[in-house]
């Protein structure tokens, strides 16, 4: 059967390169896989475009540096996590209590998911200040959220006054914060993984509406 146009012959036809999006997820895979083995700084570039199955120029065409990798990964696993959370709240939920443990047990498992780059940020955030800026913006976008809920809850007579909304939710998401980060890492008290969804939705609930819903 003749070729047509653009075929070439099968013995010795080369392997179909990488193209540019290829390459960029080889990187983030294997800096996701590395992180799980050892901390950021004991990763070189050399390490990551080994890995990837390149070379370290070609590293270097995608990103700046190690730490602008773990930037991407934090903006992908920030959207993974807004994305199952506001499908959490999207939900129909039969009470308060239903419609928390969606939203705790999205952002818990979502985090879980990715532990290594969890504590990978938290080490990070200390010497980086892109990193930290852009962690402090995802945790300003999540007390807006968890703000505007405890207000609606409180408009529908649902919740008690108290506290400013922002103010609770900034001590509500902190909480999240540290105690995932506790947990994963086993620095400091720390509760099991089984417990953790129960305890912070009991903190939640107690803390917006003065006792735990049972609906």
């Amino acid at each position: 059967m003749p070729l047509t146009a653009g075929e070439a012959p099968a013995r010795g036809r080369r392997a179909a390169r990488p193209s540019g999006d290829d390459r960029e997820l080889a990187i983030l895979e294997t800096a996701e896989r590395l992180l799980a083995e050892r901390p950021l700084s004991a990763i070189s570039v050399d390490d990551l475009a080994r890995g990837a199955g390149i070379s370290r120029p070609t590293f270097y065409f995608y990103f700046a540096s190690k730490d602008a990798v773990l930037l991407s990964l934090l903006d992908r696993v920030v959207a993974e996590a807004d994305a199952v959370t506001r499908e959490a709240f999207g939900q129909p939920a039969s009470g308060p209590r239903e419609g928390w443990q969606r939203a705790i047990t999205a952002y818990y498992e979502t985090f879980r998911a990715h532990r290594s780059l969890t504590l990978a940020w938290a080490e990070a955030r200390s010497s980086n200040a892109e990193i930290r800026g852009l962690w402090a913006g995802v945790v300003e976008g999540w007390v807006q959220r968890c703000a505007s809920a405890i207000e609606s809850e409180r408009a529908r007579g649902a919740a008690p006054d108290g506290p400013s909304a922002r103010d609770l939710a900034v001590v509500l998401t902190s909480t999240n914060e540290r105690v995932l980060y506790a947990t994963f890492s086993g620095d400091g008290p720390a509760l099991t993984e089984g417990a953790v969804v129960d305890v912070l939705l009991e903190v939640w609930l107690r803390a917006i509406y003065g006792s735990s819903p049972t609906d």
